[in-house]
């Protein structure tokens, strides 16, 4: 593990293991660097680079929280391949972290040799953005990780059927952590909240498809779970026809998002690093 500082001088975390080629990974909006604990088991004779984005996990928070936006967090990327001395790496992104990894694909692509997209797309769906924004900063209730994990379960059973609670468990340790009085505490700034609404209200969205298509001019691989509220199957065949070399793979059984300890997740980002990513 280690910590860089930002351009605007925030301790920024990451978390960097193995020796082989470089894959940076890019965590969901409210996540960490945890997001690919599971997956990095399976990756030994990669170098799994995952940082904390700023606010989030054990970098530094911002004294401005509209500095959390995609834009920024993209240039936090770039800035700690400088920091490792990196020319190229392949980029998996989740979620928000695949957003990000589509606008470096249009302003740096020679920086990267590839992407991987793990449950994310060009276009959402507003079911999915309601759910996001209906738990972002604000603090879970739950008074331990026990309950917490009965209650993931329950609520995400339909979408990700047959998950046990023990990884649901695991699942509320890298989401929340816990407070010295009792209960759970967010492991995030719960002002991205705020930066969320103020970037919302800011005016008509950016063309999202225009940085797809500069993220299909690299080798793309793009995951969906069968059961996601945010990246919807039509909108997951538009990018097919869109970009027709792009590696498009259904992971069953999973909603937003895959773990990526999945079979048909784990062969699909080999697969892509095999030929892309050395």
């Amino acid at each position: 593990m280690g910590k860089f500082q930002s351009a605007d001088g925030l301790g920024l975390h990451y978390e960097d293991g193995g020796d082989g080629p470089p894959v940076l990974c890019l965590s969901g909006l409210t996540r960490n660097s945890s997001d690919f604990r599971y997956l990095a088991p399976f990756l030994p004779e990669y170098r799994l680079i995952r940082p904390d984005y700023r606010g989030r996990g054990l970098s530094d928070h911002a004294p401005d929280a509209q500095s959390y936006t995609i834009a920024q967090e993209a240039a936090d990327a770039i800035a700690l391949l400088d920091h490792l001395g990196l020319d190229k790496v392949t980029v998996l992104g989740t979620s928000r972290g695949g957003l990000i990894a589509m606008l470096l694909a249009h302003t740096h692509p020679e920086r990267l040799n590839g992407i991987i997209l793990n449950d994310i797309g060009p276009e959402v769906t507003q079911t999915g953005i309601a759910r996001i924004m209906d738990y972002v900063g604000r603090p879970p209730t739950f008074a331990d990780y026990a309950e917490a994990a009965t209650a993931l379960k329950e609520m995400n059973e339909p979408a990700f059927p047959g998950v046990t609670h023990n990884r649901w468990r695991v699942q509320a340790e890298m989401m929340w952590c816990a407070k010295p009085g009792g209960g759970l505490g967010l492991r995030y700034d719960p002002r991205l909240r705020d930066a969320l609404e103020g970037q919302a209200g800011a005016g008509p969205a950016p063309d999202l498809w225009a940085l797809f298509d500069a993220a299909a001019r690299l080798p793309l691989t793009a995951l969906r779970g069968a059961n996601s509220d945010l990246l919807s199957d039509e909108t997951f065949a538009k990018m097919r026809d869109r970009a027709p070399e792009m590696r498009a793979v259904i992971v069953p059984d999973r909603g937003h998002v895959p773990f990526l300890d999945e079979a048909e997740a784990l062969k699909a980002i080999r697969a892509h690093l095999e030929d892309h990513g050395k």
